[in-house]
């Protein structure tokens, strides 16, 4: 039950990177492993994990947008 069995591996590492994504180094690859997870699970129907690949989107997608404000703003 605690193994993730039957899951993407792209929304495994998806999930863990909008996880770690408050410290906004790794928010834009959450981004982009969250959107791979997303086409992995859709191109097999078999795999579980939507879930944890949208928040790694929506994690990501937060953090990178603060960290480019805060970039911006010098």
């Amino acid at each position: 039950m605690l193994l993730p069995v039957g899951r993407s591996w792209w929304a495994i590492a998806a999930g863990y990177l909008g996880l770690v994504s408050v410290t906004m180094l790794p928010a834009p690859l959450a981004v982009i492993i969250g959107i791979v997870a997303i086409v992995d699970i859709q191109k097999h129907p078999e795999r579980h994990g939507m879930g944890r690949a949208i928040f790694g989107i929506v994690m990501g997608a937060v953090f990178t947008v603060l960290m480019l404000v805060l970039l911006l703003r010098g």
